[in-house]
């Protein structure tokens, strides 16, 4: 069989402020912290770097502990900005000599953190992508409003099965069969033996 492709080296997923209060409010549910779930156990099961904003910790807590079991060893960086950009830590991370390129986008809150995120590092002259059924808000009509307005200023909005499957580019990836397991989990199928999320 052949070598595993490397992935791109370009890329960063960054999970932006996954702490159980925020996501209480936006997402009794559950339903994003799933989805959430789903897009840092692809991206680490496809070797791609992973990264967590966390919005003042000290008063609103860490990440929530089940998404951050998926990357242990991820930095996480605590931030009082909206933008994870207008913290001084982030951005000199985020934009040092070989840093990436592309910012893949999950977390909350769309209209919020995601949006002023996402301004700054287009600003910043790095490539965004929302992975849009991996971010939430408190009012719909504003995600909605949000996110048109960054499609305008040139960012990706892709589900995250569609850019998942995109970086595998085929069924002879190696990870293919985990990212197959994933999604079917992420669907609930019964049948499905892939990772429990």
């Amino acid at each position: 069989m052949a070598a595993a492709p490397s992935p791109p080296s370009d890329l960063l997923l960054l999970a932006l402020d996954l702490q159980p209060g925020l996501l209480a409010a936006i997402d009794p549910a559950g339903r994003l912290a799933s989805d959430c779930r789903f897009a840092l156990a692809a991206a680490t099961g496809l070797g791609l770097p992973v990264a967590f904003t966390e919005q003042v910790p000290a008063k609103l807590g860490a990440t929530a502990p089940a998404l951050r079991a998926i990357a242990p060893s991820a930095p996480v960086w605590a931030k009082d900005t909206f933008s994870a950009l207008s913290d001084p830590a982030v951005r000199g991370a985020l934009l040092a000599p070989g840093g990436p390129r592309h910012l893949l986008l999950t977390g909350i809150e769309t209209p919020i953190c995601v949006y002023q995120t996402a301004i700054d590092a287009l600003r910043a002259d790095l490539e965004v992508t929302v992975l849009t059924d991996c971010v939430g808000a408190r009012r719909p009509a504003d995600a909605t409003a949000a996110l048109a307005a960054l499609a305008r200023l040139g960012c990706h909005l892709l589900p995250a099965e569609t850019v998942f499957y995109a970086l595998a580019e085929n069924a002879r990836h190696p990870f293919f069969r985990g990212l197959t397991a994933l999604v079917k989990a992420r669907a609930g199928d019964p049948g499905c033996a892939g990772p429990q999320l």
